[in-house]
């Protein structure tokens, strides 16, 4: 109820203009509706005030005091007519009508200057430009003859020019706030159509006042109406919006209807030298017209230059966060480049973007384009660069800066984005892969930016956070380009083969499960270590691609030792899933299609993450929540070398844990024993499979069995082989 008091104080006053005119005319009844409405709108805009920030609160706190101020004048002008039967212009009230000039320019001043969009003088000029033509017109159909009436004595005239003189001020401010006005809310609208109510009435007053007296009528309603509108403008909640100035700063504000007005308003003043033409050759005020065209000019050329340099600034801005882009970084470095000073450039990537905007939409991923680059200012020193080189893609530079500082400035920006950021509803924890460099012994400003992208892509790659750039880095970046390209033909010629390693039961050996595992027979290079060529299929995003064939290929071989081995197949195959391939939104979907394709059931298929790939991932556990709805199981491998294994298993829809090879390596070492101990103790109790990894002799495979230990994988039972023998296994173990 409380935010729709402006619609009725719009009514109430509204109806009460209506009621003015049913009253008799010129009689004092009607004088005290017309100069009640002034004093009750001054209170109006005083109560709506206090609802709002300090700046605003002065805005509307001058306009109350400038309504009032009318108010006054309005009751004293009330009194020279109906009881002192005296005329009332010139008159004391007339005092007070111009006193209230002042507080409503400087309560437009303060409220066009909060709705600025864009540099604030260009809406300056802008508003001259209108004000200028309209001046003229003023000037030359009203205030001249006003000035030129000889028979009325000096006093009156000056008085009289006076008001079309605030108004031609109050049309500028007027223009001030209407083209340089970035939102369109309805406390703005509500405004403009006060003052547009006050413009009209006081222009027309002063037109029919030059030829005739004015008796009452028509214009009463402008000036009343323009009362009720002032101060709704002051009651409506949108009033107390957020200022929009700092978020519109880029855009660019010329609008068609902008650009019309202002095209408008340039031509007045030949426009009043056709009229003048036409209606008396021999009496054109050339004066006025000749500056008033001057004028003009001037304010149209200063606009242009200001609209060239705004274009130009924007041209060197990011559109999305306002922050400098890849042209005004480039040039900055130029710039360096001949200071002899060392500089360092920091590039940055977010890690799964994709995901965000996949998972919660791209306006979630803008606003956390914006929240990052909020971020990384406010992390930089005064004269640093920060810019946004497009997509998930930032870059700092930081000039004149020793590598040492540019290390703990680094640091800090890592230190930074692990914090979550807010991205609308969204907390979200982004990770950041950084590679910095310097510009030591290169003239080419797109060098030091060549050398961060090197080191990034390591980064990435090793899985750090920030590695600075060795110029070893590069034969490791030309491999990878090599690769990757080298990756396509491999999976459009089948160069991959999968190769399979049997997962036992203890103490018998019996092969339970078999794990797939992708190689690659290159043409030239022979056998490819996966070691090599995932980071670089993860890198370029052919990981999804090759490990969706993976994954089709191994159900189908499962499918096949089912049909061909019946009881002595294994119970299922697990196959290893990346955290990009979990990121994909149709990864679920697309592991139910192949289980249907393969005619398996789900508990055929186990897929194994690593810690790293769900860490902080609300999309991968997402995926791995609608696999395991599936049937799926979910195996964790590497378990217990991340730094957050057992806060996962909290969160992750887990079945399986598969225990690091660090622990098994040398259980009579004593402190491993422990761990892996109470590594399958954790999973007793969570109702766990525990798989030991690394298994290579029968002494670790005892002892394991003696800790709890069910399962096993390693080099004890079997190889990873492209046609694996399930009963080899058993043997070895009927054997010892």
């Amino acid at each position: 109820m409380r935010e729709k008091r402006w619609l009725w104080w719009l009514l109430a006053g509204s109806a009460t203009v209506g009621g003015y005119f049913a009253l008799p005319t010129a009689s004092v009844a009607q004088a005290c509706v017309y100069s009640g409405i002034g004093t009750v709108a001054a209170l109006v805009m005083l109560a709506g005030a206090r609802r709002t920030d300090r700046v605003r609160r002065a805005a509307w706190l001058l306009s109350a005091a400038g309504t009032a101020l009318w108010s006054i004048g309005d009751w004293i002008y009330a009194y020279f007519e109906h009881v002192a039967h005296e005329e009332p212009f010139p008159s004391p009230a007339d005092v007070f009508y111009l006193c209230a000039y002042p507080f409503l320019f400087g309560g437009l001043f303060l409220l066009g200057r909060r709705r600025t969009r864009g540099p604030s003088w260009t809406a300056m000029v802008d508003a001259l430009v209108f004000a200028t033509g309209t001046g003229l017109v003023l000037w030359t159909f009203v205030m001249q003859p006003i000035a030129n009436d000889a028979t009325s004595p000096v006093t009156t005239r000056v008085i009289a020019l006076a008001y079309p003189a605030a108004d031609v001020l109050l049309l500028a401010l007027v223009a001030r706030l209407v083209v340089g006005s970035a939102r369109r809310d309805t406390s703005t609208r509500l405004l403009v159509a006060a003052l547009g109510l006050l413009l009209a009435a006081d222009i027309a007053f002063s037109i029919v006042n030059s030829y005739t007296a004015y008796v009452g009528g028509v214009f009463d309603a402008g000036w009343m109406l323009s009362y009720v509108f002032w101060a709704a403008a002051a009651l409506h909640p949108s009033v107390r919006g957020a200022d929009v100035a700092a978020r519109d700063a880029g855009e660019v504000p010329d609008g068609r209807a902008r650009l019309a007005v202002m095209a408008a308003s340039s031509l007045l003043a030949p426009a009043v030298l056709v009229v003048q033409g036409f209606r008396d050759p021999r009496h054109i005020d050339w004066l006025a017209v000749g500056i008033c065209a001057a004028v003009l000019f001037l304010l149209s050329v200063l606009r242009m230059a200001g609209l060239v340099n705004q274009v130009r600034t924007l041209a060197m801005r990011d559109e999305l966060t306002g922050l400098a882009n890849r042209r005004a970084l480039e040039a900055r470095i130029r710039a360096e480049l001949g200071t002899g000073a060392r500089s360092h450039v920091a590039l940055i990537d977010l890690d799964d973007f994709k995901a965000v905007n996949d998972r919660l939409g791209h306006t979630v991923g803008d606003r956390l384009l914006g929240a990052v680059a909020e971020r990384l200012t406010g992390l930089v020193r005064p004269g640093d660069t920060v810019a946004r080189l497009g997509g998930d893609e930032f870059a700092v530079h930081l000039p004149r800066t020793s590598a040492g500082v540019a290390d703990r400035i680094v640091a800090g920006i890592v230190a930074s984005l692990h914090q979550p950021l807010t991205a609308g509803p969204h907390r979200l924890l982004m990770r950041a892969s950084i590679g910095v460099a310097d510009d030591e012994d290169t003239a080419d400003p797109f060098e030091p930016l060549r050398r961060a992208d090197v080191a990034m892509y390591a980064a990435k790659v090793t899985g750090g956070r920030h590695l600075r750039y060795d110029p070893l880095l590069d034969e490791g970046a030309t491999e990878h380009a090599q690769l990757g390209a080298e990756l396509r033909t491999a999976l459009d010629e089948g160069q991959f083969f999968l190769v399979y390693q049997p997962i036992v039961a203890l103490p018998e050996g019996r092969v339970a499960a078999v794990e797939a595992l992708v190689r690659w027979r290159h043409p030239r290079r022979g056998l490819v270590n996966p070691v090599v060529f995932v980071p670089v299929a993860e890198h370029n995003g052919l990981i999804v691609e090759l490990g969706g064939w993976i994954l089709r290929t191994a159900l189908e071989r499962m499918h096949a030792w089912r049909r061909e081995l019946g009881a002595a197949a294994p119970g299922y195959v697990s196959v290893n899933v990346s955290a990009r391939q979990l990121s994909e939104p149709g990864f679920p979907a697309f592991v139910a299609s192949v289980l249907h394709d393969t005619a398996l059931p789900a508990s055929c298929l186990t897929v194994e993450v690593t810690e790293t790939a769900v860490f902080d991932s609300s999309t991968a556990l997402d995926a791995l929540r609608a696999i395991k709805a599936l049937g799926v199981r979910i195996a964790l491998d590497d378990f217990g070398t991340g730094h957050s294994s057992l806060g996962l298993l909290r969160t992750a829809p887990v079945d399986v844990l598969k225990v690091d090879k660090s622990f098994v390596d040398d259980l009579a070492g004593g402190g491993h024993s422990v761990i892996a101990t109470a590594l399958v103790d954790v999973s007793a109790h969570l109702g766990l499979t525990a798989i030991a990894e690394g298994v290579e002799s029968a002494d670790q495979a005892e002892a394991l069995f003696r800790m709890g230990y069910r399962y096993a994988q390693g080099y004890l039972f079997g190889r990873p082989e492209e046609s694996p023998d399930f009963t080899r296994a058993a043997q070895l173990s009927s054997a010892r």
